[in-house]
């Protein structure tokens, strides 16, 4: 299960930054391209079970769904790209080029106060 293995990397560097700032994680949000092969909830059920006893037991895990993004090869823009509307949103033109899908990124964590 693929969502296993980024569960448990996660733990390791939710868990690492943890020790480092020395406070118990409450919310991480991981982002992700849309080709992705990721399952939120299966990603979020395995990483709940692997939390299971460990600082990271209890904590949020949000994952965002970066769009694909296309460039114009007319005017340059760039742009998110629209499977049922594959055209430059600011000159119309459909000769574009998509640009590489987002990395799985872990974007931030926040920790408990007090």
């Amino acid at each position: 299960m693929h969502e296993a293995m980024v569960a448990e990397s996660l733990l390791a560097a939710i868990s690492n930054e943890a020790e480092k700032q020395g406070g118990k994680p409450i919310l991480a949000k991981v982002s992700c391209g849309t080709l992705n092969a990721i399952n939120d909830d299966v990603l979020c059920f395995a990483f709940e079970a692997i939390a299971t006893g460990t600082l990271c037991e209890g904590m949020t895990l949000e994952v965002i769904h970066r769009p694909m993004q296309g460039k114009c090869k007319s005017c340059g823009g760039q742009f998110g790209f629209d499977i049922f509307n594959p055209r430059c949103p600011d000159c119309s033109e459909s000769d574009f080029e998509l640009l590489p899908d987002a990395p799985l990124l872990l974007e931030t964590i926040e920790f408990e106060t007090g």
